[in-house]
C-alpha cells in the first residue's frame, strides 16, 4: 500500500504538508524527529488525513495534485 497523507502543524494550525509513503507511522516520526528539513520549522505535526492506494501510480498522481493550488483548495474544503 502507498499512503498519501496531509499533516497539520501542532504549533501553527495554518500550516499543512502533504506527502507519500509506504509506512505512515515511520514517516510521521521522521517529520516529528526533525529529520525532514522542509517540515522541521513547524514541528511537531499531526496527521490530518490520509488515503491508502493499492496502485502506486494513482498515489503518486494524487500526491502531485495535492501540491498544486487547486489540490490545496480541494484538501482545505473537502478533507
Amino acid at each position: 500500500m502507498k499512503y498519501v497523507y496531509i499533516l497539520q502543524s501542532v504549533t501553527d494550525e495554518t500550516k499543512f504538508y502533504s506527502g507519500l509513503t509506504d509506512d505512515l507511522k515511520l514517516r510521521l516520526k521522521k517529520h516529528n524527529d526533525l529529520e525532514v528539513k522542509h517540515t522541521s520549522k513547524y514541528a511537531p505535526w499531526k496527521i490530518k488525513t490520509y488515503l491508502a492506494f493499492s496502485i502506486e501510480a494513482q498515489a503518486v498522481l494524487f500526491e502531485r495534485y495535492l501540491k498544486t493550488a487547486s489540490g490545496r483548495a480541494f484538501a482545505k474544503k473537502r478533507l
